[in-house]
């Protein structure tokens, strides 16, 4: 079954960037929507950002305008361009990836990665 491995977290001052990485272990599936989603220490995981087979994207309302989601179809890699980072960004992040072996949306299912932490300190 295809893996998913995070990388690019790190710790970095209120302000600064870093570029979020998620590198699938095989590519040989279709992949519909791509999440990017986090969790801050002592509280539940929630949802960043995610991008579609369209290419559309979403955003949580504390993150728009700062973080940017994007995909390469042909790879199956997800990414996430993250600016201005503030301290409240603080999480471990994780993708996850709606795929299907059989190219079939309706026989689909969920991967996630193992996350990757991101630190700010103000």
């Amino acid at each position: 079954q295809v893996q998913l491995q995070e990388s690019g977290g790190g710790s970095v001052q209120s302000g600064g960037s870093l570029i979020l990485s998620c590198i699938p272990s095989e590519v040989n599936y279709c992949v519909y929507d791509m999440t990017w989603d986090r969790q801050a220490p002592g509280k539940e995981r929630e949802f960043v950002s995610n991008i579609d087979a369209e290419m559309k994207e979403r955003y949580s309302q504390s993150v728009k305008g700062r973080l940017t989601i994007s995909r390469d179809n042909i790879k199956n890699r997800l990414y996430l361009r993250m600016n201005n980072l503030q301290p409240e960004d603080t999480a471990t992040y994780y993708c996850k990836y709606a795929i299907s072996p059989e190219c079939n949306p309706n026989r689909g299912f969920d991967v996630w990665g193992q996350g990757t932490l991101v630190t700010v300190s103000s």
